[in-house]
């Protein structure tokens, strides 16, 4: 039996909670019992999310002088941990944690689809980052956890661009994690998550182009920007990668696609369509600048003003990572989305 799961109303945003003063954490031997959480992982990795601060080179140098114990004895690094196991954490003096990111850091709830003991599916907005780095100093995970402070384990599952709006896994236990990750890379689809959304690309797509399988490569560029190129499929550096696309809808200058993954590269639909000539509306990286300055002036357009890429992630198919059962996600086109697509329908601005 499918459970269907349309989009419900969001939590409203926590209140700001104040950041607490940081304190020098004193070094003193610890001893920690491995619970679900936890289980599974391996040991220099658990100690690496622990030890905050620490050096990784740090960590495995205790790891190999035998100073970790697990059950009482010396353990590797790749040792997998499992539930019940008691880890010997020898003193180790970590910096004092920065109240300058805690207070940089909003607390957030963010539009829930589904959420169970396991599992929290979120609809994020574009313009929102996943997590902090290269250059944002927090995204969903920071805040979420900030929202959440009684929350014992809350984990990215995937990410999305931080354009892009739609569909996000987080998981809630570490088996949880574990087996959902197993879906994203299993190849059998009875057995794989898939993942499709929606996209408005400039012009009109070729009715008999439905599968896209052309490899792409990873890259900075000159300016240390991440970027992704379409390669040679014997290509050295390419990975194959494949995208379903299907005509949602044709207007006279734009076509609205539904693209299905069956690879989830980086950048991997932006790149595809634009590759194919058909670029996604408001997609500066890989489309048409001018064209995204137009749009948010509402020349492309007339009449209506569109500031953001139209790339959105509509539709998730797994099975429930603990009971197995199939779910389908689903997440709406976005009101900034729906008024573009009435503008390009001719309705008038208070029918769309």
């Amino acid at each position: 039996m499918e459970h269907r799961i349309i989009e419900g109303k969001g939590r409203a945003a926590a209140p700001a909670v104040p950041a607490a003063p940081a304190a020098s954490a004193s070094p003193a031997t610890r001893r920690i019992r491995i619970e679900e959480d936890s289980a599974g992982q391996r040991l220099d990795n658990f100690l690496v999310k622990l030890l905050k601060g620490v050096p990784k080179t740090h960590v495995y140098r205790v790891i190999r002088s035998g100073e970790v114990r697990v059950n009482k004895g010396r353990a590797g690094a790749d040792t997998r941990l499992a539930i019940g196991d008691e880890v010997r954490v020898p003193p180790v003096r970590m910096a004092a944690p920065s109240d300058t990111a805690q207070a940089l850091t909003p607390p957030r709830e963010f539009p829930i689809v589904f959420e169970d003991d396991s599992l929290l599916a979120l609809d994020k907005p574009a313009g929102v980052a996943v997590h902090g780095g290269s250059g944002v100093s927090f995204g969903v995970i920071e805040q979420l956890r900030r929202a959440r402070p009684e929350a014992r384990f809350l984990e990215l599952v995937h990410r999305l661009d931080k354009d892009t709006s739609g569909l996000l896994l987080l998981a809630k236990k570490r088996s949880a994690l574990l087996a959902l990750h197993q879906q994203l890379r299993e190849r059998a689809p009875e057995r794989s998550m898939a993942k499709s959304y929606s996209a408005l690309v400039v012009g009109r797509w070729p009715a008999n182009l439905k599968v896209i399988d052309v490899a792409l490569h990873k890259y900075i560029d000159g300016a240390g920007e991440r970027r992704v190129r379409t390669v040679d499929a014997d290509d050295a550096d390419g990975r194959r990668s494949i995208s379903l696309v299907r005509i949602a809808h044709s207007y006279p200058d734009w076509t609205l696609l539904d693209v299905t993954l069956k690879t989830g590269r980086t950048h991997q639909i932006r790149v595809h369509l634009a590759d194919a000539g058909h670029p996604i509306a408001g997609d500066d990286k890989y489309g048409d600048r001018a064209l995204k300055r137009d749009l948010a002036r509402g020349t492309a357009v007339p009449g209506c003003r569109f500031e953001r890429m139209f790339l959105h992630a509509s539709r998730l198919r797994l099975a429930h990572p603990v009971s197995g059962e199939p779910l389908l996600l689903e997440a709406p086109l976005p009101t900034a989305c729906t008024r573009l697509l009435g503008a390009l329908a001719g309705k008038p601005a208070d029918e769309r």
